[in-house]
């Protein structure tokens, strides 16, 4: 990917990493945060980092993608890198060192990752309404019905609830985390928002549908 090394980016000072920063990961920002040829051989050895990242979390998703691999599979990865990529610049100046800044850096890659295949596999074949990815529901929060007929009373019943009893932002949680299997951690970051506060939403919307559930008389497992 061709990146412009003089597109202005305001780099966090040293100060402003956490003191226990890696040497590593300052040399990372450091590079990505001067002017010139630095910076230009630093953007390209993220790029590659990223695109490595990307190829290998689409494979690690390609049960769920259907036909889609080959070259239309490289090309996502390669999209997503891309815009992973211009993601970490914009957000260069959020890196505190708290973490390797590599680990951050894959945070971006799998979010636009996850994010690409989604949209993707929609495009091709949307959801029925019966879609099974209900039952990949975690075992505490489902029933132990004996029969199918049971189990799909049940799940109908989820899906009102969710609608009914969740907030939008529990409910955009709930299917992220509980059915879609994001990880909390770029769930946290696509939301702006923070690891303890997106384990406390998706807390606070299991105890409501377990309520519901067990409401309509469903016996769950705790």
């Amino acid at each position: 990917m061709a990146v412009n090394p003089q597109t202005p980016i305001q780099g966090p000072s040293g100060g402003a990493l956490a003191p226990g920063a890696d040497a590593e990961s300052r040399s990372w920002v450091e590079a990505l945060s001067a002017p010139g040829a630095l910076r230009e051989g630093r953007l390209a050895d993220l790029h590659a980092l990223l695109l490595r990242a990307a190829r290998r979390e689409a494979a690690r998703r390609r049960g769920w993608l259907g036909a889609v691999s080959g070259p239309e599979l490289d090309d996502i990865a390669q999209q997503a890198a891309d815009d992973a990529l211009m993601a970490i610049l914009r957000r260069l100046d959020d890196y505190r060192g708290e973490s390797r800044f590599t680990t951050w850096a894959y945070k971006f890659v799998i979010f636009e990752v996850s994010g690409k295949l989604a949209r993707h596999t929609w495009r091709r074949q949307p959801p029925a309404a019966d879609e099974t990815v209900w039952e990949r529901l975690p075992d505490r929060l489902r029933a132990r019905p004996e029969h199918e007929s049971e189990q799909r009373e049940m799940l109908s019943l989820l899906r009102g609830l969710l609608d009914s009893e969740l907030t939008d932002r529990q409910r955009e949680v709930f299917v992220a985390a509980a059915l879609n299997e994001e990880s909390i951690d770029v769930l946290a970051l696509r939301l702006d928002s923070n690891r303890n506060a997106i384990y406390k939403t998706l807390f606070d919307a299991r105890r409501k549908l377990r309520a519901g559930l067990a409401a309509a008389g469903h016996d769950l497992e705790r």
